[in-house]
């Protein structure tokens, strides 16, 4: 099943994305899919990031392809950082090149969508209070982040958390295709079962620091292969089961 979150006039809502139709649904997916009823096609709305998160929660180095790239060690935990909701655009949307940067990378990611409020809950458990799966870009302003040993300014500008098209409910996260694509040229390629921590243990750790909601978004890490964007260039994030996330990216 694939959620979208969709724009049309000045109307906002969630529905089911059947082939080119979409099934509108009442009120959001986290309380249960009821239909509404109202049909639309596609060509006819525009999409949005696919659900609205109190924050989003970001892993660093979870490949170990991306830890050799970086000339980092493996952690021994979860490496956990945050992008604020402010920094989020959907399918379509414009990423911008923020003028205090020199370079600008894209890392392409799984997203996964809560479904449940979840603390302090166990590996076993964690799949359950997970909606579905989206794809995510984890922008960086790379010198940024180098230059202030600690990456919040890096990340968090505004349009640097893009994630789509959709939510996709019926996919196993253990053994998923990711690639990342920059004007045409494939740049990354790997699968989620080369995360050096699971879905499940990712959810698990980070529920027994913070409180998750229905809702927030969990970035799994970049595999290797990262590298700058640059005006003009397209850049296109692809989980097979889930679809293509496309943005452009523009001057200030």
């Amino acid at each position: 099943m694939k959620i979208i979150r969709f724009s049309l006039g000045k109307k906002t809502g969630y529905g089911i994305l059947e082939n080119k139709t979409i099934k509108a649904i009442q009120g959001n997916p986290f309380r249960g899919i009821k239909y509404s009823g109202v049909f639309h096609k596609l060509s006819e709305v525009k999409l949005l990031a696919p659900c609205v998160p109190a924050k989003i929660v970001c892993l660093g180095v979870n490949y170990r392809s991306h830890a050799g790239e970086m000339n980092t060690q493996l952690p021994p935990s979860p490496l956990i950082f945050l992008k604020p909701p402010t920094a989020i655009i959907g399918h379509e949307d414009t990423i911008i090149y923020p003028e205090m940067s020199k370079r600008v990378d894209y890392e392409g990611e799984l997203g996964v969508v809560m479904k449940r409020k979840a603390s302090h809950v166990s590996p076993q458990k964690a799949l359950n209070c997970v909606l579905g799966y989206t794809c995510f870009n984890d922008v960086t302003a790379r010198d940024l982040q180098k230059l202030d040993g600690q990456w919040t300014r890096g990340k968090s500008f505004d349009t640097f958390a893009p994630f789509g098209p959709c939510i996709e409910t019926e996919i196993d996260p253990a053994n998923i295709p990711i690639e990342t694509y920059l004007n045409g040229e494939l740049k990354q390629k790997s699968n989620t079962a080369e995360l050096i921590f699971p879905v499940n243990e990712i959810i698990s750790f980070i529920s027994r620091v913070m409180t998750l909601l229905p809702g927030d978004i969990i970035a799994t890490g970049t595999p290797g292969g990262i590298g700058p964007m640059n005006p003009g260039d397209i850049i296109e994030i692809k989980i097979a089961p889930i679809g293509v996330l496309r943005n452009y990216v523009v001057k200030p």
